[in-house]
């Protein structure tokens, strides 16, 4: 079993979140799957610029801190479905606050982003 070698401060909430959802794709997922997107490559095809391996990465971290549910049918080829647990629902009021900053300094944000690649770009 894999040991740290600096230990985990788990009694700061933040750190305890960023453990859950801290990812790069993990909120992403998660709305998917709120929104009815269940299957990982339906997933992926809704992330724009994300890639199937990181995908299920993602995905079993999310299931196996019981923020997702998997059901996969013993058929060929399998079909992998994932939902939202009552845990990962409660994420749901923090994802919709993020989203509802995020619209809101939108404009900011791609206006930095821009200056950002035209000085690094040189």
């Amino acid at each position: 079993m894999y040991k740290r070698k600096i230990e985990e401060d788990l009694d700061c909430g933040i750190r305890v979140a960023l453990k859950i959802f801290g990812g790069k794709w993990k909120l992403c997922i998660i709305d998917a799957i709120n929104r009815g997107i269940v299957r990982p490559a339906e997933i992926h095809k809704n992330i724009q610029g994300s890639t199937l391996r990181v995908i299920e990465m993602q995905l079993a971290e999310l299931y196996f801190f019981g923020v997702i549910d998997r059901h996969a049918e013993d058929i060929y080829p399998r079909k992998t479905e994932y939902r939202l647990t009552e845990f990962g629902k409660g994420l749901l009021p923090l994802l919709s606050e993020i989203d509802r900053w995020g619209q809101e300094h939108a404009d900011f944000v791609k206006e930095r982003q821009e200056i950002l690649e035209e000085n690094t770009i040189r």
